[in-house]
């Protein structure tokens, strides 16, 4: 099943929990050296997916191989070649930095003089030296999130398994988290990373968009820009945001104006149309009859959140 330039294959994945199917045949290849987004929203099967992947849940039916393992059949086999960094983080937190470390190393098999030289390099990857003595739970959301990564690599993996990694976290550690996936996809290690923050599936180099346990989408970031949107986006500023969004969807619901779509976006709204720039008037227009004062209007680049809104609307 697998290639020289596979590192993950999985193939018509399927996972029933009684009557409910919570992945529905899902078949993806992840190349090496890559990271690779696994994006949705919760509950649309991205840890079921990445448990299985890892053997930790037995699929109903498909298959999955890693590093060229079958996965099914030998499970133990890919564990020492694979980290896992779940959405917990998996930390101890009554004990030390240090301790976590030390814990983790040991059982990934590494002993003395390896182990001590691992835990220097996670330290050093992660920003923690200086901390080793601080309990895990007087750390910050960003710092255990450091400290959990730099568990996960101890053993120095080829493959990294994170299942929603910032969840919870700021967006200055979410940044700085993101470079340190950098720094070990340039040593060479393949990132499998779950998501459901559309701005951080700008920085995987593919993506597979999950929705209720199907793959609705996948392929680089432009690619799916490309293919994924039916028309342009123009960003509106307004006086009530909220409420121009429901106008206008009142206004494509009863066809006064040939819209795909109106989101809203921040405090921004989004509208999707074919040849949107000369609806602009138009649209002032609905917007000042409901007593909504519109401001800035300017067709923009579409997000990955509007790409994800128009496959989910396809």
């Amino acid at each position: 099943m697998t290639t020289e330039r596979t590192t993950i294959v999985t193939e018509n994945l399927v996972k029933r929990f009684g009557e409910f199917t919570a992945v529905d045949e899902v078949s993806f290849a992840v190349h090496p050296g890559e990271i690779f987004g696994f994006l949705g929203p919760n509950g649309s099967g991205k840890t079921t997916t990445i448990r299985m992947m890892l053997g930790l849940l037995t699929p109903t039916s498909g298959n999955v191989e890693v590093l060229g393992v079958p996965v099914l059949e030998q499970p133990e086999a890919i564990r020492g070649r694979v980290g896992y960094m779940s959405q917990r983080f998996s930390l101890y937190n009554d004990l030390t930095v240090l301790q976590n470390l030390r814990f983790y190393g040991t059982a990934y098999g590494l002993s003395n003089k390896e182990l001590n030289q691992q835990i220097d390099r996670a330290l050093q990857m992660a920003g923690l030296e200086g901390r080793e003595n601080v309990r895990t739970h007087e750390l910050s959301g960003g710092w255990r999130q450091r400290l959990a990564l730099g568990a996960a690599i101890l053993h120095e993996p080829e493959v990294l398994f994170l299942d929603e990694p910032t969840a919870g976290v700021d967006p200055l550690s979410r940044r700085d988290f993101w470079e340190l996936l950098y720094q070990l996809v340039a040593d060479g290690v393949t990132v499998f990373v779950t998501t459901h923050y559309m701005d951080e599936a700008e920085h995987c180099h593919r993506l597979a968009l999950l929705q209720r346990g199907q793959i609705i989408a996948s392929g680089s970031p432009d690619e799916m820009r490309n293919q994924g949107m039916h028309g342009q986006v123009l960003e509106i500023v307004s006086s009530d945001s909220a409420r121009a969004v429901k106008v206008l969807r009142a206004a494509k619901i009863e066809g006064r104006l040939p819209l795909e779509s109106v989101e809203l976006y921040g405090s921004l709204v989004h509208v999707i149309a074919e040849g949107v720039e000369s609806l602009q008037d138009a649209l002032a227009l609905e917007l000042k009859q409901s007593e909504i004062e519109s401001g800035r209007m300017a067709v923009i680049e579409p997000s990955l959140e509007d790409v994800f809104i128009a496959y989910m609307r396809d």
